[in-house]
């Protein structure tokens, strides 16, 4: 979450679900937000996990973390 809101301050990540179909996050975000998550949690995002619905909301963003930490 406070990766999110570093990025966009004025969000409220909590409710939001529709990150990138409602443009709130644009590719830089997306590539921001893909290498802080790897660096923070030491996983792994590649390029066949980089989908909307994977970035659509903090709970997305906080299940394909848990995934790919499960699968590491």
């Amino acid at each position: 979450m406070e990766i999110l809101q570093d990025l966009h301050p004025d969000v409220d990540f909590e409710t939001e679900e529709h990150l990138v179909d409602d443009k709130i996050l644009d590719s830089f975000d997306i590539v921001s937000l893909i290498a802080e998550i790897n660096d923070n949690f030491d996983i792994a995002i590649t390029a066949k996990d980089i989908l909307p619905e994977n970035f659509n909301s903090a709970q997305a963003l906080y299940e394909l973390i848990r995934r790919l930490e499960e699968e590491a």
